[in-house]
């Protein structure tokens, strides 16, 4: 019958990357949460999936280029009586010749990235190159850098 595994295919580099994404995208984030849980309860059961994307293109705005972080048109609420809501956001990261598409998990104190796919133009054998190009994506992206 053969043996069945399955891979660890998150590693340090992805760990690496994700933090870093969370980190480019903190202050967009802030903004929301802003929106009240309820709203993205209602847009995401009512599948209003055009007022999440407005949402997170004039959130985006303040902080990013503009078309570089849009809302991937899927989503889920964890929602269970006497319990704490969590928004999961599919999301996707475009510049400089680096995508990534990423869920970002939302909760009252927390927040959560989680890369689903990333792909890098030029992509290099080396996965610490391909981290330092997402790298300065993100920062390229922002419209003042170092924040």
């Amino acid at each position: 019958m053969g043996s069945h595994f399955m891979l660890n295919l998150r590693n340090k580099h992805t760990a690496e990357r994700e933090r870093l994404l969370a980190d480019g995208i903190a202050q967009v984030v802030s903004e929301l949460r802003l929106v009240d849980v309820v709203d993205y309860v209602a847009f995401l059961r009512m599948e209003q999936l055009g007022n999440i994307a407005d949402i997170v293109n004039s959130s985006s705005q303040l902080y990013l280029k503009t078309g570089t972080l849009r809302f991937g048109n899927e989503g889920d609420v964890h929602l269970a009586w006497g319990g704490a809501a969590a928004i999961d956001l599919a999301m996707e990261f475009h510049h400089q010749g680096v995508t990534a598409h990423f869920r970002l998990g939302l909760t009252a104190a927390t927040a959560s990235v989680t890369i689903t796919f990333i792909a890098f133009e030029e992509t290099e054998v080396d996965p610490e190159v391909n981290t330092d190009q997402l790298r300065a994506a993100i920062e390229a992206a922002k419209l003042v850098p170092g924040r």
